[in-house]
């Protein structure tokens, strides 16, 4: 009995011919790409089984521990806004300039580190040590921020902590996109997203926990022993880390050598050409320069910064809601609904988008939620309203914003280094909005915060605006591509895709 069973219609080149029945296969238009012998062999219907059990097994392998080590990497940076009602402004005798400091200090560590970060992690090609390593260093900063007794030594250890923590997520983006292809990138980017948003949801409930039992404990203020132990539980997560996650398909071990070689060559199929092939092939400045020299990372940038600056309001989204009147027990639990709806709303609008194909509209529906709630949280201080605006910010920035992360891969596909450099370049001026943005919510413009209300409405028509341009601009790119016409870099040689994928059927998604 043949090992791979062929039926009449049972070809590799038909599963081409019909698309994308599962979401992985290639586009119909595709030139063949002549596949390694044992996927060759494969019939239709078994090569889709095969491909969806192999899809399930990395789903299984990989995405549960990247959504911890996103929790905990959103916790320990963001935990500070918590850690304000839990007694640190009060015990370190911080004015509200300085609160504000030392919660924008962190981005600027972050955003020197993202570029770098990312080039070295493709030049190593050994994803589970690195950022798993990057992980205990981070999880020993956030603990030792417990210790501190001072504004400066607050600002020196947030300092640091952003510089390390700055590994993880363009790291992971750019993992993921090492092991999905294009129509899948964008529901496992809203899954790994979904840590944030989990961590944003139970960061109050664990802080009311920890405030209402531990205040005192040992002499310590309850701000305190929520960094000691939210740290430790990241140096445990990291160690465990680093021996589930795997490395990129061509280094990794635990796949059986059909299964490593049909995730190499889907993703080639699906974009035309290969990937990450050795580090040997990844030079550190080759990817970036090329990645600056394309005038779509710069859109995407501007796109994404715009949201960004709206999403820093989860910085001091306790201190928002605590303008409803509650005390701060009430206040920390009244912060999770938002984040849950959050999650259930970034999770269906980017596996609609991937499902369909479509990216613009799913990019822009939400961001006009995300207007209208913050001209509703600016326009009155009634309770119910400003509570369902609350809600309907952050349902109106992150199933856009997740969309717009995937989106990136999907602009910027290969050669890999360009891609790691434009998810790490892309991120890191997107954070810089996180530096000033943390200025736009001193307590003194409470409970409106009108500014604030006012730039983050601004910046989303913006991102709204950046959308629009990129669409016709891969529209314009798709059409030179249909008629057949060279389509290289808009600013230069760099490439808006590879010559050699064009010619084998790529198409942007819109």
């Amino acid at each position: 009995m043949d090992k791979y069973p062929v039926k009449e219609r049972g070809s590799h080149d038909e599963f081409r011919s019909h698309g994308d029945v599962t979401g992985i296969g290639a586009a119909s238009a595709r030139r063949a790409i002549e596949p390694p012998a044992s996927i060759g062999a494969m019939s239709y219907d078994y090569r889709v089984s095969f491909e969806r059990k192999l899809v399930q097994k990395i789903d299984f392998r990989l995405l549960p521990m990247v959504i911890i080590m996103y929790i905990m990497n959103y916790l320990d940076r963001n935990n500070i806004a918590t850690a304000r009602l839990a007694g640190l402004e009060d015990e370190l005798q911080l004015t509200s300039a300085q609160f504000q400091l030392a919660v924008s200090i962190l981005f600027v560590g972050y955003v020197l580190m993202q570029v770098p970060s990312n080039l070295l992690l493709n030049k190593i090609g050994r994803p589970s040590i690195y950022l798993s390593t990057c992980m205990v260093v981070w999880g020993l900063v956030s603990t030792l921020t417990g210790t501190v007794n001072s504004y400066g030594g607050l600002v020196a250890v947030r300092f640091a902590l952003g510089f390390v923590e700055a590994a993880y997520f363009p790291g992971c983006l750019y993992f993921l996109s090492c092991w999905y292809t294009r129509k899948e990138l964008g529901f496992r980017t809203a899954i790994l997203y979904s840590g944030s948003l989990i961590s944003g949801a139970f960061s109050g409930l664990i802080t009311a926990g920890v405030a209402d039992g531990m205040d005192g404990a040992r002499g310590l203020r309850a701000w305190r022993w929520i960094f000691y132990i939210e740290g430790a539980i990241t140096i445990v997560i990291a160690i465990a880390a680093a021996f589930i996650l795997p490395n990129f398909p061509r280094t990794t071990k635990w796949l059986s050598e059909e299964e490593r070689e049909l995730a190499i060559y889907r993703l080639e199929e699906d974009i035309g050409m290969d990937d990450w092939t050795g580090s040997a092939d990844q030079t550190f400045w080759h990817g970036f320069k090329l990645a600056i020299t394309d005038i779509k990372v710069f859109i995407l940038a501007i796109q994404l910064t715009a949201v960004v600056n709206a999403a820093s309001i989860t910085n001091f989204f306790p201190t928002v809601v605590e303008t409803l009147g509650y005390n701060p027990i009430p206040t920390l639990l009244l912060t999770a609904p938002p984040y849950v709806l959050a999650v259930i709303t970034s999770f269906l609008n980017a596996w609609h988008a991937d499902r369909t194909g479509e990216r613009y509209r799913h990019i822009s529906l939400p961001l006009l939620v995300g207007i209208a709630a913050f001209i509703l949280a600016s326009a009155t201080t009634a309770v119910a309203p400003r509570y369902v605006a609350m809600m309907l910010m952050l349902s109106g920035i992150y199933p856009s914003y997740v969309v717009i992360l995937g989106y990136i891969s999907n602009c910027i596909p290969r050669p890999p280094s360009k891609r790691a450099a434009s998810l790490a370049f892309i991120n890191a001026v997107s954070n810089c909005a996180q530096i000033w943005a943390s200025y736009l919510y001193p307590k003194s413009a409470g409970p409106r915060y009108a500014v604030a209300m006012s730039v983050n409405c601004a910046t989303l028509f913006v991102a709204l605006v950046m959308a629009t341009i990129l669409y016709f601009m891969l529209q314009r790119l798709n059409k030179k591509l249909d008629r057949g016409e060279h389509v290289d870099g808009v600013m230069s040689s760099g490439g808006a895709v590879p010559e050699e994928a064009a010619g084998k059927g790529f198409r942007f998604l819109l």
